[in-house]
């Protein structure tokens, strides 16, 4: 956490790597990253409310078959993308 008590962006990029390693459910990212998306006076660098609003909705589902709107594949490629854009 930051002197504000928001998460970090190291903090961000950890949830999709649990995520991605299958050590964080869906629904545990979803619910974690809605608290800081919905907190009243937040402030956010792009990246930092870009990552946010990804985890947010992670668990949308995409049917009845019980696939998720963005699967496993999109959700390594925002991983490589957040880690891309951390890096310029």
């Amino acid at each position: 956490m930051d002197a504000s008590g928001q998460p970090t962006l190291d903090e961000i990029e950890d949830r999709f790597v649990e995520l991605v390693a299958g050590r964080l459910s869906r629904d545990e990212a979803d619910c974690w990253a809605a608290r800081w998306v919905a907190e009243d006076g937040a402030v956010w660098d792009d990246l930092s409310w870009w990552a946010l609003n990804l985890l947010y909705g992670i668990d949308l589902p995409a049917g009845e078959k019980g696939d998720y709107l963005h699967d496993d594949e999109q959700v390594r490629a925002w991983l490589a993308e957040l880690r891309r854009r951390r890096a310029k």
